[in-house]
């Protein structure tokens, strides 16, 4: 169904990637506090003609190299979550030291920045980040260790206010997943005001101007991950009602029907073992996009490295994949040519569905060039303030340490 185009070593563990809504751009940021953007090769690229080619475009099948558009230190601490604006002409970060940056994705140029608010809104500490969410082109939403959510304007050309609009604290422990729900029909803008998140044990639904609306029942096991399928499994006579599913450190899939938010609906066991603490965690989550024709499915990064696809018509796994043999699947996002992209431990990895035509067993090799081994020693601290060119959150199973180097070409097989 699916086979590896790629893999892509990185210098240190992943945290979070990000994929640019209309260009083949990945950016990864890592434990070190490093960010770092990569070109992946496109079908876009044919397009400019054979003068505009060179080694990194792609080919009319799609394979060519990786490149490594920049490079640097971006946070100190490790860099915990990362957004592209709409228009992908804006990147956001935030990191363990509690700073959000916003930049250019092309340079890396640091445009903006701000730091979080104190804790409870006294003293010097301030809040952790855990994920970043861009909600229109108007709004970002930051949600912290602490379970609190921020909510950010963007309308000054997409920099960053220091004075968050609205703060609420949906949950007790820290966000894990926030998923928009569908705009109403009576919307004139066309962008979500409402959305899911999890933290903890619980599940909450937050409107942008009313607040929060609803909370969960305690589900005893942890929530870690969430995913939207806007129609078409709704119950009886409700079919077009969305459903949210839900990833839990236990190994089930849960899966929740929007506006019956108190309680799950049903439950999908993908690495479950006798008792909860036996199970691997489901650590990420993507939806198939509803492009390559394969019905309801997701895909779920699991604690031991696996991918599973799963079918939510018929309540069960269809197929899984291999990502790492230790680490597990912390990222799993599709990007605008509906590639898969994985991410876990000290690798990136590139899917794209399997030519029934042409199989091949062997998984390319990573090369590196010996004047590209070294990493930058760009420090962003410096960048961002001169206005140039630029834990507590420990999820169960998911591990975080490492370091390493920068500019690496990677092969997709059957390039000469």
């Amino acid at each position: 169904m699916l086979e590896n185009l790629c893999t892509l070593p990185l210098s240190a563990d992943l945290f979070t990637q990000a994929l640019h809504p209309s260009k083949p751009l990945l950016t990864v940021g890592l434990s070190s506090g490093r960010v770092e953007t990569f070109k992946i090769p496109s079908t876009d690229d044919d397009d400019e003609g054979e003068e505009g080619s060179d080694q990194n475009s792609s080919t009319s099948s799609g394979k060519g190299l990786i490149k490594s558009l920049w490079n640097t230190r971006r946070h100190k601490g490790s860099c915990r979550c990362l957004a592209y604006s709409h228009d992908g002409e804006s990147l956001y970060s935030a990191g363990t030291d509690s700073i959000v940056k916003h930049f250019s994705p092309e340079t890396g140029l640091v445009i903006s920045k701000i730091g979080l608010p104190p804790r409870n809104g006294v003293g010097n500490s301030a809040d952790s980040p855990a994920i970043l969410h861009i909600l229109s082109p108007q709004t970002l939403l930051l949600g912290t260790d602490l379970g609190s959510l921020y909510i950010f304007d963007l309308r000054e050309n997409g920099q960053l206010n220091p004075k968050p609009v609205r703060r609420h604290v949906p949950h007790s422990d820290y966000i894990t997943s926030i998923t928009p729900l569908p705009a109403s029909s009576e919307s004139t803008s066309r962008f979500p005001k409402q959305w899911v998140s999890t933290g903890g044990t619980t599940l909450a639904v937050t409107d942008l101007r009313h607040g929060i609306l609803a909370t969960s029942e305690d589900q005893e096991d942890e929530l870690l991950c969430s995913t939207i399928i806007p129609s078409g499994l709704g119950p009886k006579k409700m079919r077009s009602n969305a459903v949210v599913a839900v990833g839990t450190g236990g190994g089930v899939l849960t899966l929740w029907d929007r506006g019956a938010w108190d309680d799950q609906q049903d439950r999908i066991y993908i690495a479950g073992g006798q008792t909860k603490k036996d199970g691997e965690s489901l650590d990420s989550i993507v939806r198939v996009p509803d492009e390559l024709g394969w019905g309801k499915q997701v895909i779920v990064g699991v604690g031991d490295g696996t991918m599973s696809i799963v079918d939510l018509k018929q309540r069960s796994v269809v197929s899984v994949l291999k990502h790492d043999d230790i680490e597990g699947v912390a990222s799993l996002t599709f990007d605008y040519q509906n590639r898969l992209i994985s991410g876990g431990g000290k690798t990136v990895k590139v899917w794209a569905e399997a030519d029934n035509e042409e199989e091949d067993d062997q998984v390319p090799t990573i090369k590196r060039s010996a004047d590209t081994d070294g990493e930058s020693d760009e420090d962003d601290s410096d960048d961002s303030d001169s206005d140039g060119p630029a834990a507590r959150r420990q999820p169960k199973k998911k591990r975080r340490k490492g370091q390493g180097g920068q500019n690496r070409p990677v092969a997709f097989p059957g390039l000469d």
